[in-house]
């Protein structure tokens, strides 16, 4: 990873470079066989990042249109490529300039092309916090949790933050201090959506031969159906990406919620962390508010969630920095390291849709 920064002054194919060049040389390889990249049209093109890298040639590469969705589903893409014969190491990145650059908040929703927005404008529907929070305020209302509980989740993400030296925020939060803070978008306060952030983040994916002390993929899949991002046709407006794909992974992994050590989940916002933990069964809907309460969600709690800060607190590379983490913890050296780690839930956010991995140390 580069550092993570509000206004790195540099471009977004600097940031790649350096982060791809320090997964490379983790790797102790000169030059990847394939790269991949997802992007919201904020990024460094593929092509560009060889070009830096100084490869002569160039084989399977691709620019994946996408966002949170990605993190954890691109695994996959650089897995199939490597099961495929189609390339023997895949160098994946992400990069962006989300505070300096082109900032999340001022999105469109996007919603066919462009053309519902004239219907959803006139009622707030701003950018994606303001379509979020509608479904934050019924799972809340459905479960029961209150503003403390959602303060609970966000000075947990401190806490771990507070002892990492990359993350963008480091001072513990209170919660007269959560309350004061100013609402974006009912129930949602700035402090329970992730941060807007510069920097980059890249891994290598290889095969496990190769690297036989690596961290592994287990199992990845990505869908979802209607929901949190087309609420006109969903029934449950609450229900994410992880309510349709928590079963098929479980799965595709033969594990079950027991076997998670722990649990990297895309926390865009706050109220996706219980909602994750629910639909992952790693916490009952009946037990959220003791669970979060107690903060059984710590690194050395009994569920720890996040043990570097997440997107709340350490950065937001669009979901990539959490994989980053996931991988630290598997090799025992991560931000608050978990003890014992040896499977890791990585979650990748869209609404409805979504992604998901597990990963496993050697």
């Amino acid at each position: 990873m580069t550092a993570l920064t509000r206004a790195s002054g540099r471009t977004e194919l600097q940031l790649a470079v350096e982060a791809a060049r320090a997964a490379l040389d983790d790797a102790g390889i000169d030059r990847p066989d394939a790269i991949l990249s997802y992007h919201l049209g904020d990024s460094a093109p593929v092509l560009y990042v060889a070009r830096e890298l100084r490869m002569p040639e160039i084989g399977w590469h691709n620019e994946i249109y996408g966002g949170g969705t990605q993190s954890a589903s691109v695994l996959a893409d650089a897995a199939m490529l490597i099961d495929a014969g189609l390339a023997g190491n895949v160098l994946v990145y992400r990069a962006l300039n989300g505070r300096s650059g082109k900032r999340m908040n001022a999105l469109g929703l996007k919603l066919g092309e462009g053309t519902e927005e004239q219907f959803t404008h006139p009622y707030g529907m701003a950018g994606p916090v303001h379509q979020f929070a509608l479904a934050a305020r019924r799972y809340l209302h459905d479960t029961g949790l209150t503003e403390v509980h959602t303060h609970a989740v966000v000075a947990q993400s401190r806490e771990h933050a507070f002892r990492n030296g990359r993350a963008i925020r480091h001072e513990r939060l209170d919660l007269d201090a959560y309350l004061a803070g100013p609402m974006v978008a009912a129930p949602l306060r700035r402090l329970d959506c992730c941060q807007e952030t510069d920097g980059a983040c890249a891994l290598v994916v290889t095969r496990a031969e190769r690297a036989p002390d690596a961290p592994r993929i287990h199992a990845v899949v990505r869908g979802g159906g209607p929901g949190a991002s087309a609420m006109d046709r969903a029934d449950d407006v609450t229900r994410i990406f992880s309510g349709h794909l928590a079963a098929p992974l479980y799965e595709a992994a033969g594990m079950k919620p027991d076997h998670i050590d722990v649990a990297l989940l895309y926390d865009a916002y706050g109220w996706l962390v219980p909602r994750q933990l629910e639909d992952f069964g790693l916490v009952g809907r009946a037990d959220l508010a003791a669970a979060l309460g107690s903060r059984e969600i710590a690194w050395n709690g009994r569920v720890p969630v996040n043990p570097h800060g997440g997107l709340l607190s350490e950065g937001y590379v669009h979901g990539l920095n959490n994989v980053a983490e996931a991988v630290r913890q598997l090799r025992g050296t991560g931000t608050n390291q978990v003890p014992g780690a040896g499977v890791a839930l990585c979650t990748g956010f869209g609404g409805s849709y979504g992604s998901a991995a597990i990963l496993t140390a050697p």
